[in-house]
């Protein structure tokens, strides 16, 4: 259940309408999916994480954009967020993530969560190889 409810009528407000119609051309779809929309009680809040997100989400980079949302799916797993496994899922689905290298990724994350748990269970120092200070 949500803390809050999305304003009424988010496009009312010229900020909100400008984020909306951004992430639209953006995403090229005029679909505003409801992170956004709860975003919208906060026009700050969402001009600031719309901006976040497509510098980073939507703007190439050395990661491919696959890449980065198959690493969206493992950070929100790590986190709990379900509604971001979920939306970020599509998109990588959406990117062209095959079933396969869908479940590549949640062998890595179970893994990954898995040994970082002994790891951290039995205090594991870092090996001097591999300590990224010691390597500048």
């Amino acid at each position: 259940m949500s803390t809050i409810a999305p304003p009424p009528n988010p496009e009312s407000n010229p900020r909100v309408k400008a984020v909306f119609d951004d992430i639209r051309a953006t995403r090229k779809s005029d679909f505003i999916n409801n992170m956004w929309l709860w975003l919208a009680f906060d026009p700050d809040l969402l001009e600031r994480t719309w901006a976040e997100v497509k510098a980073v989400m939507a703007t190439p980079s050395a990661l491919d954009p696959l890449v980065k949302e198959m690493l969206y799916i493992a950070v929100s797993v790590t986190n709990g967020c379900g509604y971001c496994i979920h939306s970020h899922t599509a998109a990588a689905k959406a990117k062209g993530m095959s079933e396969a290298e869908h479940a590549d990724l949640l062998r890595v994350i179970s893994l990954a969560a898995k040994t970082n748990q002994l790891a951290t269970a039995l205090q594991v120092p870092v090996d001097p190889a591999f300590d990224a200070t010691a390597q500048r």
